[in-house]
């Protein structure tokens, strides 16, 4: 992504419908995890940070971030409480060694040349009942201008990363699309800027009662995440383990 997205994605990450939903779902998804008692948390590629005060609130987290204008952002949102250094997937992760309870790619791994050593990477990163949770944009067919503003390489189905995962020697506990009950919409909005050849959608926050009303239809989707796979959305979600 490019410093002007990652500035955007900064004043708008905290308010903004998609962002914001996103981060009580995760949520949800996160309180049903056996984690132990103050675990040992790693987001890979934070950005600019949004999640980790929702992350902190379940640990200890540590987080990498390749970008140094996102990296310092996230510091400064962190207020130093969060140990962020810089690195990138699958080469440079600068945690060698270390093991953690979750961890976590929000949104990352369609950004990254080779997924596959990626994943393979972070299962030397999970500790022997760890848990590796990520979520990825859903269907190549809804590739978009938007993809190619923020440096998208791919996007996926669910058995395209299951697959993935596979091969990199996880076992898959949970596998679902999200983003559902929007999907109708959204994959309208895909196939008019298709067609139109129309600008591509950014991160700026939509007028308080769209905000509102996107946000309230997305997080919804909190109560059925932690119990259903649901069949279609606009991105996956999967959660790992050791197999």
């Amino acid at each position: 992504m490019s410093p002007e997205a990652y500035l955007e994605m900064a004043e708008t990450e905290e308010r903004h419908w998609w962002f914001a939903a996103r981060r009580t779902i995760l949520s949800a998804l996160l309180d049903t995890l056996p984690l132990p008692p103050n675990p040992a948390i790693l987001e890979l590629g934070c950005g600019t940070g949004g999640n980790l005060e929702m992350l902190s609130g379940l640990g200890r987290v540590s987080a990498m971030e390749m970008d140094e204008v996102a990296r310092g952002i996230a510091q400064s949102k962190s207020a130093g409480r969060v140990d962020i250094r810089a690195g990138s997937c699958p080469a440079n992760i600068p945690f060698a060694g270390q093991q953690f309870d979750l961890v976590c790619l929000f949104d990352v791994l369609e950004h990254i040349d080779d997924d596959r050593q990626t994943l393979s990477a972070i299962k030397t990163l999970l500790g022997p009942d760890g848990r590796a949770v990520i979520t990825v944009p859903a269907y190549q067919w809804l590739w978009s201008r938007h993809d190619e503003a923020l440096h998208h390489k791919r996007r996926y189905t669910a058995s395209e990363l299951k697959a993935k995962a596979l091969q990199a020697g996880f076992t898959v506990e949970r596998l679902s699309y999200f983003n559902t009950l929007l999907f109708p919409l959204a994959a309208a909005l895909r196939i008019k800027e298709r067609l139109t050849r129309g600008a591509p959608a950014g991160t700026a926050v939509p007028p308080a009662a769209v905000n509102h009303a996107f946000r309230t239809v997305f997080g919804a989707e909190r109560f059925l995440l932690p119990r259903l796979s649901l069949p279609f959305g606009v991105s996956v979600l999967t959660v790992l383990s050791h197999a």
